[in-house]
């Protein structure tokens, strides 16, 4: 498993279609504001709070795909290697949780 061709996809795609990244306390606005969507449909779908009759379908997936998508922008700016970043994390996850959820 690997980020990096998901973020050499992005940065190609930054690159060639965009005039580059946002600043990173814009894309961190831009997170915001996806994970609110996001939130939404989880919220409509599955959620009390259904949609009005004339919203479109909740798209899940869709919404987890643009914070993804933000996400790794956010990283390329800066400069982050996703791969070796996930690794301490789920390291750290492993060592530090590995008996939390045992009965």
């Amino acid at each position: 498993m690997s980020f990096a061709p998901i973020q050499n996809s992005v940065d190609q795609w930054i690159r060639s279609a965009t005039h580059g990244y946002f600043q990173p306390l814009q894309m961190i606005a831009r997170l915001t504001e996806e994970l609110g969507e996001l939130a939404r449909a989880v919220s409509n779908e599955l959620g009390e709070k259904k949609p009005k009759p004339e919203e479109p379908p909740s798209d899940i997936a869709g919404e987890l795909c643009d914070v993804i998508f933000v996400a790794v922008c956010l990283a390329n700016s800066l400069g982050i290697d996703l791969d070796s970043e996930w690794e301490k994390m789920f390291q750290k996850l492993k060592t530090r949780d590995a008996n939390r959820w045992k009965s």
